[in-house]
């Protein structure tokens, strides 16, 4: 069975860093490309990026690219997502997953305020 836990969120001052946790199981993490989703209250999914299997590609949106990395670690089945310069648009629910798929987790919740 396929489970995804997020884990690093909190609430940090405009400029801050956070870094994000995600630790799988369940399946060959090895083999799948993983994504950062995020997701405010009474609005839609805004993909963040995404990471090759082997770590080498990464992918961003416009919104965050040059703020965040996205990394992986692929004897500990986790993928980490470091951002910095954080802004108060990023306040969300963050999710990560294997691309293409629709894995269910909880996600870890990210407040930038002052």
């Amino acid at each position: 069975q396929v489970h995804v836990v997020e884990s690093g969120g909190g609430l940090v001052q405009p400029g801050g860093s956070l870094r994000l946790s995600c630790a799988a199981s369940g399946f060959i993490f090895s083999n799948y490309n993983m994504k950062w989703v995020r997701q405010v209250p009474g609005k839609g999914l805004e993909w963040v990026g995404r990471i090759s299997s082997d770590g080498i590609y990464t992918y961003y949106s416009d919104s965050v690219k040059g703020r965040f990395t996205i990394s992986r670690d692929n004897v500990k089945n986790t993928t980490y997502l470091q951002m910095n310069n954080l802004k108060p648009e990023d306040t969300a629910v963050y999710y990560c997953g294997r691309s293409g798929q629709s894995d269910r987790s909880q996600g870890t919740q990210v407040i930038v305020s002052s």
